[in-house]
């Protein structure tokens, strides 16, 4: 049986594993349509060209079984993390909307050994000369001149002046499937995991979800997850649910209250000397937790907003900094703007007012600032 197949090098450089790319469309059709398009690759009616794009996955170490079912392997949570990545950085360097702040990086910390590689954001005077040259050299063997690409720099490792955790609450009510702003929101989501990851070590990020009620979003899971299908076509909308009953009950309310109690309970645990809180939303709340009871309430209802400010108040006691990302692509809900208004006085916090496109953009900045702030502060 033949297992290796050999041919003749063409003289490109063989590509490291971070630098495979994604089968063309995986990214698109994962954000879109979550576990439906794992499942639909269960389907025996695959034609031959969607049979070889899903041999090609499998081949690639992109898809495996779980059980009788499909999913993400970790190296393809990974890729699309850097893809993400890329789009978002690519929208940063263009985009210089008015009132943001400059995404330039704050201080940094004492040099500690080892080096990195170079990326983007990073000073140039902290490039390691030497490392960087014995790269050049690597790469295209010895002799002169000796031409130094952009992946050959390497830069000193060197010790974070303050730790930063993050959570970002992610709105996953129904209204989220207007416009697809939900692949936006995923898609900022995923990049900061591999921002941080990779500029920020130090630091942590966790992505939780709310709706009905709230929960946490595993990173392996974010690329699949799916704002709620509307359940409920009632103009008037007043229901009390037991907690414990909750999942039964129309999922696609917006439940703000309860995703920020989740975040305060998720950034107790994580501590850190600078504590935030990233709220990605389109619309104001429509559901509260009071007791043991979920009350669901449409349209929104002064007794939700009052529980919601409320906590965000609580939060911002704590000394947790809370950025509001209100997606504005329709203007239907200026009350929902005077919601965010209120919010952020209450809470002295920051609020970007923003259409899904730019969001990426927005929540970098906001990230870079206020870790620049914090750090002055130390």
């Amino acid at each position: 049986m033949t297992r290796y197949l050999y041919g003749e090098w063409d003289g490109s450089e063989f590509p490291t594993p971070d630098r495979l790319g994604l089968p063309e469309g995986l990214l698109d059709l994962v954000l879109a349509y979550g576990d439906r398009a794992l499942e639909a690759l269960e389907s025996a009616e695959l034609d031959e060209e969607h049979r070889r794009w899903l041999d090609e996955l499998i081949r690639d170490g992109l898809l495996e079984r779980a059980g009788v079912r499909w999913r993400l392997t970790p190296k393809a949570v990974a890729g699309m993390q850097r893809r993400a990545l890329m789009e978002v950085f690519a929208n940063l360097r263009r985009s210089g909307q008015e009132g943001h702040e400059s995404a330039a990086p704050g201080p940094r910390g004492e040099r500690s050994d080892g080096t990195r590689p170079y990326g983007f954001g990073d000073p140039v005077s902290e490039i390691d000369a030497a490392a960087s040259l014995r790269n050049a050299v690597g790469r295209q063997g010895p002799g002169l001149p000796i031409r130094l690409d952009e992946r050959d720099f390497e830069i000193h490792q060197s010790d974070s002046p303050t730790d930063c955790s993050t959570v970002i609450l992610l709105d996953l009510s129904g209204s989220m499937y207007r416009d697809r702003r939900y692949i936006h929101a995923k898609l900022c989501a995923m990049a900061m995991h591999a921002f941080v990851r990779q500029r920020f070590p130090r630091d942590t990020i966790d992505v939780a979800g709310f709706y009905t009620t709230a929960s946490i979003i595993p990173e392996s899971k974010l690329p699949l997850v799916l704002p709620k299908r509307i359940g409920l076509f009632d103009p008037h909308v007043r229901l009390r649910v037991p907690l414990r009953e909750a999942e039964s009950a129309p999922q696609h309310f917006t439940n703000l209250h309860m995703g920020l109690r989740l975040a305060r309970q998720i950034l107790r645990r994580r501590g850190g000397e600078n504590r935030q809180v990233f709220i990605i939303t389109d619309g104001e709340p429509t559901a509260h937790l009071e007791g043991e009871f979920v009350h669901l309430l449409y349209p929104p209802d002064p007794a939700t907003t009052a529980a919601t400010l409320r906590e965000a108040v609580t939060l911002s006691r704590e000394g947790l900094r809370i950025c509001t990302f209100a997606l504005i692509d329709d203007y239907g809900y200026m009350d929902w703007v005077g919601f965010v208004d209120r919010l952020t006085q209450l809470t002295r916090g920051v609020a970007f007012y923003c259409h899904g496109g730019d969001l990426g953009s927005c929540i970098m900045e906001s990230y870079l600032s206020g870790k620049r702030r914090k750090a002055y502060l130390a």
